[in-house]
C-alpha cells in the first residue's frame, strides 16, 4: 500500500509530518457529523454517520482536509428503539466547538460541517454562530440542494429509512439488509409526525411509526444512490469553492453599526 493520497486527505490517515504540510490558513476543514439511531429493520444504526462520512470522503482537493467523523448526535426522539444512541444538544455543540477550535490552532479558519442527521441541525447552527470569530464553519446537510435530484431519481422527497437513505446506503456500503426491505415497508408510514390542526403533536418517532420507517424503501436502488452521492459531492465541492474565495477577515462577524 502506498502513501496517503496527495489530493484528498483524511486527517486520521496521515502522520504529523504530512499533516503539517496541509494544515494552515489556506486549508478548509471538512467535519462529518452523523448519528447512531434506528433506521428500521433494513438499514444500519449508523446510516446518518455513514452517509455524512461517505459524502465527505468524496472531497479530493489540495485545499481541504477531511476530519474524523463525530458519530453520535441528537437522537432522543428515536430512543425507544434498541441501539439508538443520543447526546444532549449542548454536548454535541461543545464537542464540535472543541474539535474546530483545535484545528484552528493549526491555522485553519474555514470549515464545512457535513451533517447527516436532521436532529443535529439546530445545535450545529448554534455552535457555528459562536465559533465565527475563530473558525467560519458552514453547517451543511448532505441532502441540501438535492430536492430536484431526489425527485428525478426516486419520485419522492427525503423521509426516514426510506428509498432515499436506502439508495445512498446501497451506493456507499454493503450494510443494507435487502431481504428485510419488504418488511420495513409493510409496517412503514407515509409521512413524518402526527398532524392535528396543522401542528405535529408527536414528540417521538415511535408514536407515529411503529417500526421507525417513513417512506417506501423497496423503491431504492444503488444507481439512484450513486446519482445522489455524485450530486451531493458536487454541491459540497461548490461550497468549498465558495469558502476558498473568501478570506477569514471577509467572514468575520460584521462590526456594530
Amino acid at each position: 500500500m502506498g502513501p496517503p493520497d496527495a489530493g484528498g486527505m483524511r486527517l486520521q490517515d496521515h502522520p504529523t509530518t504530512t499533516a503539517a504540510d496541509r494544515l494552515g490558513p489556506e486549508t478548509i476543514a471538512v467535519l462529518p457529523v452523523g448519528s447512531v439511531e434506528q433506521h428500521g429493520p433494513a438499514l444500519p444504526l449508523g446510516t446518518d454517520l455513514l452517509a455524512a462520512d461517505g459524502v465527505a470522503a468524496t472531497v479530493d482537493r489540495e485545499d481541504a482536509v477531511v476530519l474524523p467523523p463525530i458519530p453520535v448526535g441528537v437522537s432522543a426522539h428515536h430512543q425507544q428503539f434498541h441501539g439508538t444512541l443520543s447526546v444532549d444538544p449542548t454536548t454535541l455543540e461543545a464537542y464540535v466547538e472543541d474539535v474546530l477550535a483545535s484545528v484552528a490552532t493549526h491555522g485553519v479558519r474555514r470549515a464545512v460541517i457535513v451533517n447527516g442527521h436532521g436532529g443535529n441541525t439546530d445545535a450545529l447552527r448554534r455552535v457555528a454562530r459562536r465559533l465565527r470569530d475563530t473558525v467560519f464553519a458552514v453547517p451543511w446537510n448532505w441532502w441540501d440542494g438535492l430536492d430536484d435530484e431526489i425527485e428525478a431519481q426516486l419520485d419522492t422527497s427525503l423521509a426516514h429509512a426510506d428509498e432515499v437513505e436506502t439508495s445512498v446506503l446501497l451506493a456507499l456500503t454493503d450494510l443494507v439488509r435487502e431481504s428485510a426491505l419488504p418488511a420495513a415497508e409493510r409496517d412503514a408510514v407515509d409521512t413524518w409526525g402526527e398532524q392535528v390542526a396543522g401542528t405535529d403533536v408527536a414528540f417521538d418517532t415511535v408514536e407515529f411509526a411503529p417500526n421507525g420507517v417513513v417512506g417506501t424503501p423497496t423503491n431504492a436502488s444503488a444507481d439512484a444512490g450513486d446519482a445522489l452521492v455524485e450530486a451531493a459531492a458536487a454541491n459540497l465541492d461548490a461550497l468549498i469553492d465558495w469558502l476558498a474565495t473568501r478570506s477569514p477577515s471577509d467572514l468575520a462577524v460584521p462590526p456594530h453599526r
